[in-house]
């Protein structure tokens, strides 16, 4: 029977390997077809930055009561793992408690810190379940904002409702555990009574032998299980976060927020027609598009942004357009690119790794004009973001490719275009009477 559970096991953990390689391979592809951008220089304080904002979690502490629960959740997380480690090698192994004689007296320390964190994730959970769907807090509500219906509202709650699970299974596992320990039923290690378990035990005293070894090993399946079952669905999650965040955190933009990246090809034609720089030789005879219609003339760390995402909302609770009523929402921008990409990416595994023209496109059939015309460019969606995500800069791809490529835009922009070409400056007069306001009178 031993033998039989190990071959199970080894079939669940396999089957969950390939489901989860096959998402990371999807979404590596659909990351790289974005343009190329070095992100490579100063190594040292990326580093640093990856430290501080992804492993550090130093923007969440801007609202020091929300981050220190989902601090929380995030070490426990990371902790836990350690405790998962041991009971994958148990069901491999057939053995239970594999480094309960190896630990010794540190072995119950071990379970009753991870035991202190899984109580602590427990009830962090039910606070952000009631965050959401008793109290309101207005920014995480899908009547308000109109990106979090659907999936995104059902997969918030399904990962707070699968978290209290996988913990209430761990916790009542050792608790039967601790049970039979003191019945000396063989197998069961004697290593004593665990912190929060220890509360558990009243339930199952009064269960004969056999109803508790059948309990402990369904909560032990049902425990791996689920964590193999999250594991994979959080690759199609908004908590995928929880992996991209630290090479998202390593990339980020280190040059001053409010510094825009020009076009090197309009930046070049300018010099051109200044005469500060002569055409190139091998110059292509017609510069390619301008800014930004699907993914592909993004770059791939834009679309990394994209996955990255945790609909948290912050940026969007500080957008100036949608605290306003505009129809912009800095998290709905990077939602829709990330849809985009899913689409994109089951294209391609529909058509063997290769993208085959579907007719649609992120600009128009994801982001409109006028949540593009909306934005303010004031940043305050970038200086938000917890894990250095900017919504901006697609915005911005998006806009120039709205404006230059399809000539979208209000006839004051124009006007203001008009001017900058003709006068160099926005207002309609000559550079030559730029300075006549300094002049004195008389």
């Amino acid at each position: 029977m031993q033998v039989v559970q190990q071959i199970l096991f080894l079939l669940a953990l396999a089957a969950a390997g390939y489901f989860i390689g096959q998402r990371i391979k999807t979404i590596r592809n659909t990351i790289l077809l974005g343009r190329d951008e070095d992100r490579s220089d100063r190594p040292e304080e990326r580093r640093a930055m990856m430290l501080r904002i992804a492993f550090g979690q130093q923007k969440m502490f801007d609202r020091p009561l929300i981050g220190l629960m989902h601090f929380v959740i995030y070490a426990g997380f990371l902790l836990i793992n350690v405790e998962v480690l041991e009971i994958v090698l148990d069901g491999l192994l057939g053995t239970h408690r594999l480094f309960a004689p190896i630990l010794g007296d540190v072995y119950p320390l071990l379970i009753n810190f991870f035991e202190t964190m899984a109580f602590g994730v427990l009830v962090v959970c039910v606070i952000f379940l009631v965050r959401r769907n008793i109290t309101k807090v207005e920014r995480l509500q899908a009547t308000r904002h109109r990106e979090l219906s659907g999936f995104p509202e059902i997969d918030a709650n399904t990962i707070l409702f699968s978290e209290i699970i996988l913990m209430f299974f761990l916790l009542s596992m050792n608790a039967a555990d601790s049970v039979l320990q003191s019945r000396g039923v063989e197998h069961y290690h004697p290593v004593g009574t665990f912190a929060f378990s220890g509360f558990l035990k009243p339930i199952f005293e009064g269960w004969n032998t056999t109803a508790l070894i059948a309990y402990e090993r369904l909560a032990w399946w049902l425990h791996i299980l689920g964590i193999l079952a999250f594991a994979v669905y959080v690759t199609y999650s908004k908590h995928l976060h929880i992996f991209l965040a630290f090479p998202n955190a390593y990339f980020s933009n280190l040059e001053a927020k409010g510094q825009m990246a020009n076009m090197p090809s309009v930046t070049q034609e300018v010099k051109i027609m200044l005469g500060l720089e002569q055409p190139a030789s091998d110059a292509p005879a017609e510069i390619g598009r301008f800014g930004a219609k699907d993914i592909k003339d993004l770059t791939w760390k834009n679309l990394m942004d994209a996955y990255s995402c945790t609909e948290c909302g912050r940026c969007t609770s500080q957008c100036p357009a949608n605290l306003t009523g505009k129809a912009l929402s800095p998290r709905k921008i990077m939602m829709d690119t990330r849809d985009r990409l899913e689409e994109v990416g089951r294209n391609m595994t529909q058509n063997k790794g290769q993208f085959v023209d579907d007719g649609k496109s992120l600009y128009g059939d994801y982001i409109s004009a006028e949540e593009l015309r909306a934005c303010t460019t004031c940043n305050a969606c970038v200086q938000e973001c917890p894990i250095n995500i900017s919504p901006l800069d697609i915005i911005l791809q998006l806009r120039r490719y709205q404006i230059m490529e399809e000539s979208d835009a209000p006839g004051s922009w124009n006007a203001m275009f008009s001017n900058l070409e003709n006068n160099q400056a926005p207002w309609k007069f000559s550079p030559a009477d730029r300075f006549n306001w300094a002049q004195k009178e008389g």
